[in-house]
C-alpha cells in the first residue's frame, strides 16, 4: 500500500454552514482552495474542529463529496470518523471510499471505557470493511477521556496492514515518542495533533501534523513543516515561536468555536458553529486574540 503521501501539515478542515445548519457549498468550495493554496498537503474532513459530531450522515457524504471534487487531486483527502458503534464506523467508512476519500481517520469510542481487547477489534474490524484504503488512528484522551496504548497501537499496526498510522492529540510528547519508537520498524505514520508541538512532534519523528491553526493561517504552520523538512531546524524553531501565541489565544474560547472566530478576523466567511456553540463575543477572549493576531501579522 502505498503511503508516501502521508505526511506534512494536513487541516482539520472547517464544516461552513448556512443559517439552517446546512453546508455552504460555496463556502465551502472557497475555502478548500484557501488552504490548499496556503501550503497544507492534505485536508481532513469532519474531524474534531470540523465539527463531526453534529452532522447527520447523508450531509456528511454531501460535504465530502464537495470537499474531493473542490479538491480535484491537488492533496489528498482523508475523512474523520467519530462514530461510537462499530457498524455505524464501517458504514461511513465504506461511504468514504465510495466519495473518493483518498484515506479515513477513525477516533476511538467516546462516553464508553471499552477493554484493549474491544478497542483492537473495534478497529480491526473498520480497517478490514475497507482493506485498500489506509486507516490512521485517532487518539484524543482530552476529548473521550482515555488513552490508546503504546501496546495497542503496535499491535494493530503488526496486524491490519491497511492500519498505517496515527495523529495523537494527547499532547504527551513521551506518548507520542512511544508510539514512534513502538511502530518504526512497521513504516507507521505518526502526525501531531497539537499546532505548538508541530516542531516538537517532528524532532521525535512524526511526519507532520494535523493542525488546526491551518484554517485561518495556513501560511504559518506550513512554514514550520516546510522549515523543518528542508533542514533549517533554527528557522522552524522560530516559526513554531511565532505560531504560538496565536494558537495558545485560542483557548479562552468554548471549544470548537474559536477557530471560527479567527478566521472571521481574517476576514474569512466562514458562517457560525452548529448550536448550541455561539460565536465569540466581543470582550477579553476575542480581544486577546485579536491582540496575537496582529502582533504575528495576520491582521
Amino acid at each position: 500500500m502505498n503511503t508516501e503521501f502521508i505526511k506534512g501539515v494536513i487541516v482539520p478542515i472547517l464544516t461552513i454552514i448556512d443559517g439552517e445548519e446546512r453546508i455552504d457549498e460555496a463556502a465551502m468550495r472557497r475555502h478548500v482552495d484557501f488552504v490548499i493554496e496556503g501550503g497544507v498537503l492534505g485536508i481532513l474532513a469532519f474531524g474534531s474542529n470540523g465539527e463531526f459530531y453534529m452532522v447527520e450522515d447523508g450531509e456528511m457524504e454531501r460535504g465530502l463529496n464537495i470537499i474531493v471534487d473542490q479538491t480535484n487531486g491537488r492533496v489528498p483527502v482523508y475523512f474523520g470518523i467519530g462514530a461510537i458503534s462499530t457498524k455505524k464506523c464501517v458504514r461511513l467508512a465504506q461511504m468514504a471510499v465510495r466519495c473518493g476519500a483518498d484515506g479515513i481517520s477513525v477516533l476511538q469510542p467516546m462516553f464508553l471505557k471499552p477493554t484493549e481487547e474491544e478497542l483492537f477489534l473495534h478497529f480491526k474490524t473498520i480497517g478490514e470493511s475497507v482493506p485498500d484504503t489506509p486507516m490512521l488512528l485517532y487518539n484524543n484522551p482530552g476529548r473521550v477521556g482515555y488513552t490508546l496504548t503504546g501496546n495497542l497501537v503496535q499491535r494493530l499496526a503488526e496486524e491490519v496492514p491497511n492500519i498505517v498510522g496515527m495523529k495523537d492529540t494527547s499532547g504527551d510528547i513521551t506518548q507520542m515518542e512511544e508510539f514512534i519508537r513502538r511502530t518504526r520498524h512497521t513504516g507507521f505514520k505518526i502526525f501531531g495533533g497539537k499546532d505548538t508541538l508541530l516542531y516538537a512532534s517532528m524532532c521525535h519523528g512524526a511526519v507532520g501534523g494535523v493542525c488546526t491553526a491551518a484554517n485561518f493561517m495556513p501560511e504559518l504552520i506550513t512554514d514550520i513543516y516546510n522549515k523543518y523538512v528542508a533542514g533549517d531546524l533554527n528557522g522552524a524553531l522560530e516559526a513554531q515561536y511565532k505560531l504560538n501565541p496565536v494558537r495558545l489565544a485560542m483557548d479562552g474560547a468554548s471549544f470548537p468555536v474559536a477557530a471560527k472566530d479567527m478566521a472571521r478576523l481574517r476576514g474569512q466567511a466562514v458562517g457560525e458553529p452548529y448550536r448550541p456553540n455561539l460565536l465569540t463575543g466581543e470582550g477579553k477572549t476575542l480581544e486577546n486574540m485579536r491582540r496575537a493576531m496582529r502582533a504575528a501579522g495576520l491582521i
